[in-house]
């Protein structure tokens, strides 16, 4: 019971965290910070206390190309929604949903019928990262104006969200497999519950926007899947997600820096 409890509280925290960012920082911010390893670090988390380290670290190589079953379920997301733009709210939400996820359990099940080592999936992912980048910069960037007050009924339905997400996911790792389960922790736990929230309260601009972004931060997501395949079975599950914690964080910062120098740059140039 202690251990569904804590599931409930971290979800909560991370998809509240991420939405208000998005409303207070705008979604180009909240996109890129939404590659951060939030939801796949939980998931990995939880698999390794349920399930043991050499479980989680398996299960943490098949988590890299579950990656690219997410990006695959956000380019699914934005050409339906951009394709149903003329329905009402719901309507979009619900047919860019079920777009997203047949993309999503398509791709994922083509990449557990294979074995695959920790190099291969390392290299895959990086490539598809590359593709993303180029098919989503199209998207435009758009922020969000004229925020909406966090109502009690808005954050009861972002934390059933996230919680019912991490809840089902980590407890089917025992019964589906190492593979399965690694594929499925790189399903965007925290970021999805935030883009229906973003969809129905400011329209489908917004979501494209977080959408276009996600790719700019998921390096983090490498490093930190790379970093714990490689530091559970050495450091330990407390120590080795602390460790990936602070790779991903380096990596974050300096990707920022860099962005936040080369806008200067061109600044300086005008």
């Amino acid at each position: 019971m202690e251990l569904i409890l804590a599931k409930i509280a971290v979800s909560i925290g991370t998809v509240l965290g991420l939405s208000v960012l998005a409303e207070r920082a705008g979604p180009r911010v909240a996109g890129v910070l939404s590659g951060y390893p939030l939801g796949t670090a939980i998931l990995l988390y939880f698999i390794a206390v349920e399930q043991g380290i050499a479980f989680a670290s398996e299960s943490a190589v098949y988590a890299l190309p579950g990656l690219i079953a997410t990006l695959t379920f956000l380019y699914a997301y934005f050409l339906v929604s951009r394709k149903c733009g003329e329905l009402p709210v719901i309507p979009q939400i619900l047919l860019s949903s079920v777009g997203a996820f047949i993309a999503y359990f398509g791709v994922s099940w083509l990449f557990q019928l294979a074995p695959m080592s920790l190099p291969q999936a390392a290299v895959i992912l990086l490539v598809a990262i590359f593709v993303a980048l180029i098919l989503f910069r199209k998207i435009e960037n758009v922020r969000i104006l004229n925020r909406v007050r966090l109502t009690k009924g808005v954050v009861l339905l972002r934390a059933a969200l996230a919680a019912l997400i991490v809840l089902l996911i980590s407890g089917m790792a025992a019964w589906i497999g190492p593979r399965w389960a690694g594929l499925l922790s790189g399903f965007p736990v925290t970021l999805y519950p935030m883009m229906l929230i973003v969809h129905f309260t400011y329209g489908v601009e917004p979501v494209h926007t977080v959408i276009r972004n996600f790719p700019r931060g998921m390096g983090a997501l490498w490093v930190y899947i790379l970093a714990v395949t490689l530091g559970y079975p050495v450091l330990g599950l407390g120590w080795g997600t602390v460790c990936a914690f602070g790779a991903a964080t380096v990596y974050l910062v300096s990707y920022s820096t860099f962005v936040w120098m080369r806008q200067k740059a061109v600044q300086a140039a005008r």
